[in-house]
């Protein structure tokens, strides 16, 4: 079999494409020797992984197009990544290794070799699967922070003060490393190392903002940048690398207040929303690099092109936008944002308000004229992960931002998911295209879908969500659950793949263990139940030692270890329901920068069961719920399931949920 793994947006798969799958002559030398498979990456990312791990265990490097000579029992036994039809840049053409790996097939001493070191590749991802036996329920590894504060430190070794970022070029964008410096900051804000934190995840995520990643008319975030200063980017715009990045500016943004963080989120949203949302209520999965035959066209511009648009406002335009004659990239511009507002208002002679203004308005006309373009292809799949990314970003946004359609927005698309992914008998769906839903939901889908379902409970108080994420957390221990802690990648009874993999380090997306350890101790916080917060410490105690080693391949997990370390405070809002004082008092509250404290919503008048101890447990009569019967709007703190007496005011109750 001859494997090829890409995805619609991928560039570079569109190029092999182009250049050998639809060639005539290699597309038949193709078919006659080898039965030619295509996977789309995203649909089957358990395929990916695996024969991913192979080629880069085999090469040392790998990336998609992926390119893999598969036996008919599934072991590969030859691969790489991007062949050109001949030779070209020091790679053999692929017509070359066509008829070479036929060759080598056919002499079967050289086959047996082949096979032999393929066998030793896949053994070694059993043997990484198998990690060592502990106790989810307690012993094992000794949880503490010194192993997410080594990682702080390396990831400020690797800090890139000038432009941002992490290493150097091409950078992806950090979503997961800034968070956790901006989770190690709120533990440790005294400290010069979580000050240092602070200013590095925010100078990142300021640079990103204003570079060439960044769409400066539509908003959104593309691929990846290839230079060290975040200008010229690989131009496909993805949704899970959007939905990732909204809530690590939303948590900037709640401990700094600066409205550029808030803004960045905000536009990122409203892309997603408008050029990603179907009509069902999801998202659409990405847009591709290419227009026209070339990557970037369709988000370019040339000097002329712009004074086109905005005559007498170009100047203007070009100052703040770094647009040049010669252009900065390829005799064309990237866009990316040089100058503020007050340094233009001083150029041009005009107040600072109207500069931001007039750069508004004629973003508007930039952003129409640059519709009439040919636009890149959208691939209109759904997936139920990158989905619920992107209701956990919406729900965060709304909570964070006290923005109500953000909030809809997750609601509706919470809705759909539940609607279109599961199925009759409760288990769920990872793909949906075209009106089709299908293929087996995997770990990703699990975990990233219970922290979306928390998100949406802890932004409007339904126990409608809770109930759900219950639901998805019992999937996960009855289908996924590993011996020795953590969860596999597929369940248990998914389709015989050559290795069941298991792994806690942060991808393109972050790990579904690491995520839904998090989530786990989100659930545990909020029910009381042992259970979750043992399986949560199963997943960290698992790969707590190879964190130790690379830290910085496992910022999710060392923020869910910063979580299990953390003690879950809670504040319980009672009033009435829907009244003023009551929503006002909860939208302070959710605003409020914790990443470990729940506000809760109860109504005197309710009298029915409650998912929520602390809840419950003030229907019940237990202490504090005498404030219940008082009529007035009351904060009461709450611990373990227990609430105390109410707190003098909201103010109060802010400074609970916030103190060290």
């Amino acid at each position: 079999m001859l494997l090829s793994v890409g995805y619609s947006s991928c560039h570079w798969c569109h190029v092999m494409a182009r250049e050998s799958f639809e060639e005539p002559a290699l597309a038949e030398r193709m078919n006659r020797l080898f039965v030619p498979v295509k996977v789309d990456r995203e649909e089957r990312p358990e395929v990916d992984e695996i024969y991913m791990s192979f080629v880069q265990g085999a090469t040392g490097a790998g990336g998609w197009p992926l390119t893999v000579f598969v036996a008919p029992d599934r072991t590969p036994f030859f691969g790489g990544t991007y062949f050109p039809p001949e030779d070209r840049w020091g790679r053999p053409g692929f017509g070359r290794v066509l008829d070479g790996v036929a060759a080598a097939w056919a002499d079967r001493a050289h086959r047996a070799q082949l096979l032999a070191g393929g066998q030793r590749l896949l053994a070694r991802l059993r043997a990484a699967s198998a990690l060592p036996g502990r106790s989810a329920a307690g012993g094992g590894e000794l949880i503490t922070s010194e192993v997410a504060g080594a990682g702080v430190r390396r990831l400020l070794r690797a800090y890139d003060r000038k432009d941002g970022g992490f290493g150097p070029a091409p950078k992806f964008p950090p979503s997961r490393q800034t968070v956790l410096l901006l989770r190690w900051h709120l533990a440790e804000p005294g400290a010069p190392v979580g000050a240092e934190a602070l200013d590095a995840a925010r100078h990142t995520l300021e640079r990103m903002a204003n570079g060439g990643l960044r769409d400066q008319l539509a908003g959104g975030f593309h691929r990846y940048s290839t230079d060290a200063e975040w200008l010229v980017p690989h131009f496909e715009k993805m949704l899970y690398d959007n939905a990732l990045l909204v809530p690590a500016y939303l948590a900037a943004h709640r401990i700094s207040g600066d409205p550029a963080e808030a803004e960045a989120a905000r536009t990122t949203l409203d892309w997603m929303d408008r050029e990603l949302g179907s009509a069902e209520g999801g998202f659409h999965s990405a847009l591709d690099a290419d227009s026209e035959g070339e990557e970037g066209r369709f988000y370019a511009w040339t000097l002329p092109e712009v004074e086109r648009v905005l005559g007498g406002e170009a100047p203007l335009f070009a100052a703040a936008y770094d647009l040049t004659a010669g252009g900065n990239w390829e005799g064309r511009t990237v866009l990316r944002r040089v100058a503020d507002d007050r340094a233009l208002a001083e150029r041009f002679g005009v107040g600072p308000e109207e500069a931001r203004d007039r750069l508004a308005a004629a973003r508007d006309r930039l952003l129409a004229a640059r519709e009439e373009r040919e636009r890149p292809g959208l691939d209109d799949k759904v997936l139920l992960s990158w989905n619920a990314l992107a209701v956990r970003a919406f729900a965060e946004a709304g909570r964070t931002l006290g923005e109500a359609g953000f909030l809809a927005r997750a609601q509706r698309a919470g809705r759909y998911l539940l609607a279109e992914f599961r199925r009759a008998d409760g288990r769920w769906l990872s793909v949906r295209c075209r009106g089709e839903t299908k293929l087996p939901a995997l770990l990703d889908d699990h975990a990233f879908l219970l922290e979306a379902l928390l998100q949406l409970f802890e932004s409007d108080g339904d126990e409608t969500w809770l109930a759900e994420a219950e639901r998805v957390a019992d999937l996960l221990d009855e289908h996924f659950r590993a011996p020795g802690g953590g969860y596999y990648t597929t369940p248990d009874d998914h389709e015989p793949l050559p290795v069941r993999t298991r792994n806690g380090f942060d991808g393109a997306l972050p790990s579904g263990n690491a995520v839904a350890a998090g989530a786990l101790l989100r659930l545990h916080a909020l029910t009381g139940d042992p259970a979750r917060r043992d399986a949560a410490r199963g997943v960290i105690t698992a790969f707590l030692p190879q964190a130790r080693e690379s830290p910085a391949g496992f910022a999710t997990l060392l923020t869910a270890t910063l979580r299990y370390l953390a003690e879950p405070r809670q504040v319980v809002v009672l009033g009435e329901r829907g009244a003023p004082e009551t929503r006002k008092a909860l939208g302070v509250l959710r605003r409020a920068a914790f990443p470990d404290g729940f506000v809760l919503a109860a109504d005197p008048r309710d009298t029915g069961e409650s998912r929520l101890p602390a809840v419950a447990g003030l229907r019940a009569g237990k202490p504090g719920a005498a404030a219940a019967g008082s009529g007035e709007l009351a904060f009461l703190p709450c611990r373990g399931g227990t609430c105390g007496l109410p707190l003098a005011s909201l103010e109060a109750a802010r400074a609970y949920l916030t103190a060290e």
